[in-house]
């Protein structure tokens, strides 16, 4: 339609404007289009011209996100579906050729992601692996800082571009640092390059300033400990970043801060990360696994936080439980309580961070429950949870612990394929409804290979021992310290086994036997009944689409397209008080 009533050819011997095209450039990207499409409105060439005329630090940059403008986008609905995979040594030995073989895998996978009407501009991509000791120790040689402590945290923090704002933004996370007992030793600007990665003029004038902190452990304390110390630095900095009325706070974005693992992210393609960060680039850095994504930001706008790894997991699918989960979390925030932690809670709170996507707020709560003392296949079992409730071979303690749990976390629901890592361990989980497969590959020489499908990463067939997919409701686990892949009924057995889930059920569940019984009341003679249905707004559908199927089958009724009845809110008839909602599902 913007053909039919736009003059995007400019006109013989004049210029377009830069503006026109910014404003060309908004519309065609909020179209999702892909780039052939956009791009047939003859605007290509022009857009070159024309952003190779400007000097992209003074025209291309400004302070706020691509998706933090006046629109009317709201981030609520952002939701992902794109292409994840890893690879990982089994016995925890770090090379070279994981981070290589980890960029070839996400070069693959360019159809999973998505641009906007620039090819330059991808959705976003990322790599999460193991920290690069050889590079930290080699970085602190040259930049002359101190690693001798027992544990060395390294995170990638996005920054506002404005200096003082950066400069503030600092102060309060070296404040944090002191406040939780820990000593910031240095930060290092991140090398990147703009000009040869040829990222897109939109992802040039949202980048934020990207540097690297290395924080060190005080003496006496272990480094699970030492990660929820990271933890509490990084939640507390981020609030009083979000709510110090800076004007680009909300470029503020912490992408990793762990002495495990570490996460290199942007708004790019997947051919663009290992060309954008120079750090990838270096042979020394090296790591035991490497997990990497490819974005396609379904309905939303892209930006540089969203881009995946996140700091624990990559996801593709999207999650249709999302306004409950996120409601009832936070309705549980002021009962939350924890003796593991060496502050008040509300250092960490609110538990789901703002303007996070759908795999973002997945990831802030596995967080809290991880930090919280629980380990990662445990709090993926609590959100992910097999389709127990009908399962009648199921064991009655792996029964017991997901019921259990079903009164303390609701469950994420896809369909969702959900890879995750603390660097201890890296593995993956399909949701009960098993609509986003995943393979993986088994070699020879210890290592393997996961992603969201097949043919990711040349691997000669006679060095395979051992494929396999990801069933529904099943976890596939890779455990670094004891140097082997857990199967996911041992796996399941040994948590579902840690405590008496079984007892603890039996003995303070409360049914419907357990309350007290009353007098039933006789039912209404039939004409009552009648004019009492008409009274409360019962209509004939109502009758036959609705009661008769719950009395008949006892299953609720499943309505697909094709419903003309008015929507009650515009309707001018009296209607169901239930009438007025309805149940979200995400369209993608």
């Amino acid at each position: 339609k913007f053909g039919t009533h736009l003059p995007l050819q400019p006109r013989k011997g004049k210029s377009i404007s830069f503006a026109y095209l910014e404003i060309c450039l908004f519309f065609t990207k909020g179209l999702r289009l892909k780039p052939e499409i956009s791009f047939c409105f003859g605007i290509r060439s022009e857009i070159k011209a024309q952003t190779d005329k400007y000097d992209k630090d003074s025209i291309l940059t400004t302070p706020r996100p691509f998706s933090a403008e006046t629109t009317l986008y709201s981030p609520e609905y952002e939701h992902d579906s794109c292409g994840v995979g890893f690879v990982a040594q089994i016995d925890g030995v770090a090379s070279r050729q994981i981070v290589v073989d980890a960029c070839g895998i996400l070069s693959r996978m360019e159809h999973r992601g998505a641009c906007g009407c620039e090819p330059e501009t991808g959705d976003g991509a990322g790599i999460l692996t193991g920290i690069p000791s050889k590079l930290v120790a080699k970085l602190a040689k040259q930049i002359g800082f101190p690693i001798d402590f027992p544990f060395v945290g390294v995170g990638n923090v996005f920054f506002p571009t404005d200096e003082d704002e950066r400069e503030k933004c600092k102060l309060i996370f070296a404040q944090n640092t002191n406040r939780f007992g820990q000593k910031l030793i240095a930060w290092r600007e991140v090398p990147v390059d703009v000009a040869g990665s040829g990222i897109g003029p939109t992802a040039i004038r949202s980048m934020p300033t990207i540097l690297q902190v290395f924080i060190g452990s005080q003496t006496g304390i272990s480094q699970t400990e030492f990660e929820r110390r990271l933890y509490q630095i990084r939640k507390s900095t981020t609030k009083l970043v979000r709510s110090s009325g800076m004007s680009s706070a909300d470029l503020f974005y912490v992408c990793s801060l762990s002495s495990r693992i570490i996460v290199y992210k942007g708004m790019l393609s997947t051919a663009q990360l290992p060309q954008f960060f120079v750090d990838l680039q270096d042979d020394d850095y090296q790591s035991h696994l490497a997990m990497v994504h490819s974005r396609f930001s379904t309905n939303t706008l892209p930006n540089w936080s969203r881009a995946q790894p996140l700091r624990w997991m990559a996801h593709n699918g999207e999650i249709n439980t999302l306004r409950g989960n996120r409601n009832w979390i936070a309705a549980r925030q002021g009962l939350m309580a924890s003796d593991v932690f060496n502050a008040p809670l509300k250092t960490v709170m609110p538990v789901i961070e703002q303007g996070c996507s759908d795999s973002g707020e997945f990831d802030n709560a596995m967080e809290l429950l991880m930090m919280a003392g629980r380990d990662l296949p445990e709090v993926v079992m609590m959100m992910i949870p097999e389709a127990w409730r009908n399962h009648r071979t199921m064991p009655e303690d792996k029964r017991a612990f997901y019921e259990y749990h079903s009164c303390l976390q609701e469950p994420w629901d896809g369909p969702a394929s959900i890879s995750f890592t603390d660097g201890r361990m890296i593995g993956a989980v399909l949701d009960r409804n098993g609509l986003r497969p995943s393979r993986y590959y088994v070699t020879d020489d210890n290592r393997v290979v996961m992603a969201s499908e097949v043919g990711v990463l040349d691997i000669d067939p006679s060095k395979i021992i051992k494929k396999g997919r990801l069933e529904p409701g099943k976890m596939f686990l890779v455990d670094f310290e004891n140097k082997r892949i857990v199967s996911d009924e041992e796996l399941k057995t040994e948590i579902s086994n840690r405590r008496p889930y079984a007892q603890w059920m039996r003995d303070q569940r409360i049914t419907f036997d357990n309350l007290t019984q009353f007098e039933s009341i006789d039912p209404l003679p039939a004409a009552e009944r009648l004019s009492q249905m008409k009274a409360f707004g019962y209509v004939t559908e109502t009758m036959q689409f609705m009661l008769l199927p719950l009395v008949k089958v006892k299953k609720d009724p499943i309505l697909s397209m094709g419903n003309d009845a008015a929507l009650a809110c515009l309707s001018d008839k009296p209607r169901l008080l239930y009438d007025y909602f309805s149940q979200l599902f995400a369209q993608v």
